[in-house]
């Protein structure tokens, strides 16, 4: 038998066309496969960090100057990333090790908008890239005579309970949009041919394929989370507006239908915290405001920060590096223009991890800074991983590390942990504990979803440059049930207003993060021995937990996701029943106020 199947090979190969033969001579060995990813590892961690250096400068420092080199560092990237996907795609049905493997697949996957291959084209799409993201982050616009910044807008829209004055600032933020539209569909065109060429059919499904499975089976998985969640939202969002119709009447806010988007204290109707003054319930008060906790406690941005790495410190997680202290963007700078965005580095893949934030003493950025750190430390414990392994797991796990610190910092059991509170509050004040966080948590769920349904939309060509804002209007009242303040200008990009939109920042991730956050948080409150609600754990200074909580974030993006899920909760699916549990008081106590209302849009 074994010398009829060499004759027979022999047999075959004599029947080959020369060009047949030549292919099937040149066909790549495992060796040479892995010999590639080796080097195509070293060049792209060579050039990242040049990259993130021109990216930090631009951020902290935006001209026209700094615009250029970012530009020109992105352009370099997207080029060497791009050769790579595509020189990746020959090793395809080679039998290579799982490893070499896995590293094919991150390298096909690697750019966020990858650039066609022709001469200038990752140049051009790079500088759409830097000048978006900067029109946006000097974006200003004249309000009383005077210029205002979207950070001035956001403090309006918090505190603000005039309908007339909401609208006027919410609309002039939007006049910031318009002029970014024509270069958007221009980014939308380049980055839709990049990802044809390395094989997909658009970049929504690049994006969706980076989750481990089929582009259209990831729609439908989030579809599934959502709908453990939607009729929750649907339960919060009916209470929220019959209290915005008792506030403002029915000419302002009328109380069936969508709720008006400039009502709800956020420029993107994303969170609504901001007006928990005028939902809470009547029955009971907070005995403590955080903003208020923080000014007396005399916190400034700094002690803010500190009070974060103590937390992670609580954990058993090394003190933040010196560098950190001495590069941070903590504070705006007053002396020019700098991204305000809250966000977390790291520059060199090893210890250079930096935060950027315009910190502000209040509860809301007291949050923020815990999450921003989490993402400093789920990049240091991931460090000592391969270049193409330094990672999330998938990005809703980068989001989520953070956001799950997040859940312990706001309890009232991590303040009195911290000093901020001299006593807990006990179990009566659950309730409004449990609505301030819904109103945050379970309100920024739809729209999580909806940005990048919005996207896959505009990818796919389903939804032209003309129908953008109607588009987006039609989700944002499908998923959200909000509507703007009133009618939208011809040229309106009203999702131009959204940083991560100019930014070119996938958004499911954070969808994806605020149901791992709640999975983490049982598991660890589990770990620890908490007996109690899981709304009133914390996990501070849990060293046990915190140990098994870095394992997982050391895996980086080694192993598919579910494996790294598995490692810490035992769950391999993302799942929503952790939110359920959580937030189950609340979820009672809604369905009794909501009696009587005709709930739903």
């Amino acid at each position: 038998m074994k010398s009829y199947l060499m004759a027979a090979s022999a047999a075959a190969l004599m029947a080959m066309t020369p060009l047949a033969a030549q292919a099937q001579a040149a066909r790549p060995t495992p060796a040479e496969a892995k010999a590639f990813v080796d080097k195509a590892e070293a060049e792209l961690e060579a050039l990242s960090v040049y990259t993130a250096k021109a990216a930090w400068v631009r951020a902290t420092y935006i001209t026209e100057d700094t615009q250029w080199l970012e530009a020109k560092a992105v352009g370099e990237e997207k080029a060497l990333a791009t050769k790579l996907a595509m020189e990746a795609a020959r090793y395809d049905g080679v039998a290579v090790d799982p490893v070499t493997a896995r590293k094919l697949m991150l390298l096909k996957l690697y750019l966020v908008l990858p650039a066609p291959a022709r001469e200038g084209a990752a140049a051009e799409l790079a500088a759409l890239e830097s000048g978006l993201d900067s029109t946006y982050s000097t974006g200003k616009f004249d309000y009383k005579g005077r210029q205002i910044t979207l950070n001035d807008a956001e403090d309006i829209l918090r505190e603000s309970r005039d309908p007339a004055e909401l609208k006027a600032v919410w609309e002039g933020w939007r006049t910031v949009s318009p002029p970014m539209r024509a270069d958007y569909a221009q980014l939308v065109a380049l980055a839709n041919e990049g990802s044809k060429g390395l094989g997909y059919s658009d970049t929504g499904a690049l994006w969706r394929a980076k989750y481990g499975m089929a582009p259209d089976a990831f729609a439908a998985e989030t579809d599934r989370v959502w709908a453990q969640v939607e009729p929750f939202y649907k339960n919060l969002h009916c209470y929220v507006r019959a209290k915005l119709n008792d506030k403002y009447g029915d000419g302002v806010q009328p109380r069936t239908g969508p709720i008006r988007a400039d009502l709800l204290g956020n420029m993107w109707a994303q969170s609504w915290g901001n007006i928990y003054d005028i939902v809470a319930p009547a029955q009971v008060r907070s005995s403590y405001d955080l903003d208020q906790l923080l000014v007396k406690a005399n916190y400034d941005p700094t002690k803010m920060v500190k009070t974060g790495e103590a937390f992670y410190s609580s954990l058993g997680f090394a003190p933040l590096p010196q560098t950190f202290w001495e590069r941070s963007q903590i504070t705006r700078p007053q002396d020019r223009e700098v991204v305000c965005h809250a966000s977390a580095w790291n520059l060199d893949g090893k210890d250079d991890i930096r935060i950027k934030m315009c910190t502000k003493v209040n509860g809301e950025d007291f949050y923020t800074v815990h999450h921003e750190l989490g993402h400093n430390y789920y990049q240091r414990a991931y460090g000592d991983q391969p270049y193409l392994f330094k990672g999330g797991a998938n990005d809703g796990f980068h989001e989520a590390i953070g956001d799950f610190a997040g859940l312990s910092a706001l309890t009232p059991t991590y303040l009195q942990q911290i000093g901020l509170l001299d006593q807990a509050p006990g179990a009566e004040e659950d309730i409004p504990f449990l609505l301030k966080m819904a109103l945050d948590k379970i309100a920024f769920l739809p729209f999580g979803l909806l940005v990048d349904k919005w996207r896959w939309e505009v990818f796919s060509g389903e939804v032209t440059p003309a129908e953008y804002n109607d588009a987006w209007w039609t989700l944002r009242t499908r998923y959200q049930g909000i509507v703007p303040p009133g009618p939208r200008p011809a040229d309106a990009f009203d999702p131009g207003a959204k940083y991560h939109v100019p930014g070119n920042t996938p958004y499911m991730r954070y969808f994806l993060a605020h149901i791992y956050q709640f999975q983490f948080h049982r598991a660890a409150c589990a770990q620890a021995g908490w007996d109690g609600p899981l709304h009133r754990c914390s996990v501070y200074d849990e060293a046990e937990m915190g140990r098994r909580f870095n394992a997982m974030m050391e895996m980086g993006q080694s192993k598919p996701w579910p494996d790294a899920l598995e490692a810490f909760t035992g769950e391999r699916q993302t799942d929503a029943s952790a939110i359920a549990d959580y937030f189950a008081p609340l979820n009672t106590w809604l369905t009794a106020q909501n009696k009587g209302e005709q709930c739903g849009w």
